[in-house]
């Protein structure tokens, strides 16, 4: 589901070429993934300084800080502070051309849950294909989706360029849920 919150393009890309020298950690479940599939971490569970677990999104932590990563992203810290409930773990999600994400699911990634994760694409291109329950997902720089991730999804880069998004978990609230009390009311 397309959220209204929607963020300017050419900002959230400005504040990717700032983050450019940063080193980007593979991603750790290489069994479902083929080529790169690579993180940044942006804000993490308080305490985490590997670079493996500051991009884990663990469930059972309940405290979490921004990254030094994210001090040098003004508009992604605004993109952030949009959303008007608690967010946990944000990272940039790259995956360059060429490279797939295997048909997985993860589990507890969704409403009824109480967690969902949230793609703002950074930068994207038309030869992207996101499979959610075997149907595309086109999403286009600055949108944000919800993805009820608890349900099968897999990703190809076919095109030329990386596709990065950035990934918010976020903590489900009423002024979340509120969107889909809408989108049903309007149905």
């Amino acid at each position: 589901m397309q959220l209204p919150p929607s963020f300017d393009p050419a900002l959230l890309r400005r504040d990717l070429d700032a983050l450019s020298a940063t080193p980007w950690t593979a991603h750790y479940v290489q069994q479902n993934y083929e080529g790169d599939w690579s993180v940044i971490p942006l804000r993490c569970a308080a305490g985490e300084t590997h670079p493996i677990r500051m991009i884990y999104a663990d469930p059972t932590a309940t405290t979490f800080v921004d990254t030094p990563m994210l001090a040098a992203c003004p508009y992604f810290r605004a993109v952030i502070a949009a959303f008007a409930c608690e967010v946990r773990g944000v990272r940039l999600m790259r995956l360059t051309p060429g490279s797939i994400i295997k048909t997985h699911t993860d589990l507890d990634l969704d409403i009824e849950s109480g967690a969902a994760r949230v793609h703002v694409p950074v930068v994207t291109n038309p030869d992207v294909e996101f499979l959610l329950n075997g149907s595309r997902v086109e999403m286009k720089a600055g949108q944000a989706w919800y993805l009820r991730l608890s349900d099968p999804h897999a990703v190809a880069n076919r095109g030329p360029d990386d596709r990065v998004h950035l990934v918010l978990d976020l903590q489900v609230n009423d002024w979340l849920t509120g969107f889909f009390d809408n989108a049903l009311a309007e149905a």
